[in-house]
């Protein structure tokens, strides 16, 4: 069995893959995205994608987030940490054996991706839906969405 950080390094992996298997420059997406930074309410989200409907400023204004937390353990799941859901679209990334141990306490509307086969191009995993996510109204404006994204994002180009 692997460690914790090894199935939390591979679940990463695996959710950078889903989200933009071909490293597309128009898959707008961030890792550790932080809401409310230097408060005593700060939050962070695992990965955060953005979709526009296109790119006019309607479309924009009506595109869609995807929040994923990534939960290497049953441990990890019942932490406090990450369970940070502020997207349209929220998930649980998760080894299918940690799905099934916790499968009644994942809250409605909260979907689901569990590692499937091994990517024949690397070692990660294609993930697989085994719940689907339900859209939800989210609480803040696309503009601090896409604000704490772009600024996640900039923080990885320094690092």
């Amino acid at each position: 069995m692997k460690s914790r950080p090894e199935i939390t390094a591979l679940l990463s992996l695996s959710i950078q893959k889903y989200i933009s298997p071909h490293n597309d420059p128009r898959v707008y997406w961030a890792r550790e995205v932080t809401f409310d930074y230097a408060t005593n309410k700060a939050v962070r989200v695992d990965y955060m994608k953005f979709k526009p409907v296109n790119n006019t400023v309607s479309g924009i204004e009506k595109g869609d987030f995807y929040c994923y937390e990534v939960k290497s353990s049953v441990e990890d799941f019942h932490s406090k940490n990450g369970h940070n859901f502020l997207g349209d679209y929220n998930y649980y990334v998760m080894p299918g054996e940690v799905y099934e141990k916790v499968e009644g306490e994942i809250p409605y509307g909260v979907g689901v991706l569990v590692p499937g086969q091994k990517h024949y191009r690397g070692w990660w995993y294609e993930l697989k839906s085994v719940k689907k996510a339900a859209r939800r109204d989210r609480s803040r404006p696309v503009s601090e969405m896409l604000l704490m994204m772009f600024r996640s994002a900039a923080r990885e180009r320094n690092d």
